[in-house]
């Protein structure tokens, strides 16, 4: 399946929206539930490569693996059935890794390929109230799960981002706290920090989604485990990356990672 571009737009200095459409999409359904956290694994071919923009990367699984196309999972961050048009939001950093420059440079007509969508992930309907935790990476996920949450139950929705031009409105019939909060010389505490103020009594019913950097989510995790006595089956918790390491040195060791992780609590 492939995607080709029809648009797109600066959000902010960090993030680019990428709208696709075209033939290729054709198929494309969400999956059952209509996940908020759904997702694409979107293929990058490496320059010059020998094929053409359209192709299947399970074809080319015994091409060395420099001339292989570079995986990367991105969430949905809308999907317009009527319309066959699939919005991406793609967090960049200038010329760092594969998937923001692309994003950068993409001009309508280019192609990519994809496979999915994939995803399990929908605010249960039934919650005394909602927590939402994440930074650049978790804010399509969170602002999907927000805009889907029961009109005036309680919702707070702390993110982490680098300066106010880097936020982003979060639209949402729920009674809203949104906190944004910016990243420090030192950064890694700014939200767990910010959510030991936050009242979250023992037993609360509290859907929760928590998302974002390694080491910061497992902190927060931690916390709502252990000290706040949330339960596991209310919470959906993923590292989606891990500072100082760039996204292949992250995929090799995330599966040890979580594994980790899950011992804590």
């Amino acid at each position: 399946m492939h995607g080709t571009v029809l648009r797109t737009e600066r959000l902010t200095p960090s993030m680019v929206r990428v709208v696709l459409g075209g033939e290729g999409l054709a198929g494309f359904t969400m999956p059952d539930g209509d996940p908020t956290d759904a997702y694409v694994n979107l293929a990058f071919p490496p320059a010059g490569a020998s094929y053409g923009p359209v192709f299947d990367p399970k074809a080319l699984k015994d091409l060395p693996r420099e001339e292989q196309p570079v995986r990367r999972r991105y969430t949905v961050r809308d999907w317009d059935a009527d319309a066959g048009e699939l919005t991406v939001d793609f967090v960049v950093h200038g010329d760092a890794g594969v998937a923001g420059p692309w994003a950068l440079g993409a001009q309508p007509g280019d192609v990519l390929v994809l496979q999915g969508p994939s995803g399990g992930y929908r605010p249960r309907q039934d919650a005394e109230r909602y927590l939402m935790v994440g930074d650049e990476s978790a804010i399509p996920a969170i602002a999907a799960s927000a805009a889907v949450v029961p009109a005036g139950r309680p919702l707070t929705v702390l993110l982490v981002c680098d300066g106010p031009e880097h936020e982003l409105p979060i639209t949402t019939e729920a009674d809203l706290d949104l906190r944004w909060l910016h990243r420090s010389a030192d950064p890694g505490s700014e939200l767990a920090d910010e959510l030991r103020t936050i009242d979250l009594p023992a037993g609360a019913d509290v859907c929760t989604f928590v998302h974002g950097e390694a080491e910061e989510i497992r902190a927060i995790r931690k916390h709502l485990l252990t000290e706040v006595g949330m339960s596991r089956a209310d919470m959906s918790c993923s590292p989606y990356w891990r500072r100082t390491m760039d996204d292949e040195a992250w995929r090799a060791v995330k599966k040890d990672f979580v594994a980790a992780m899950e011992q804590d609590a």
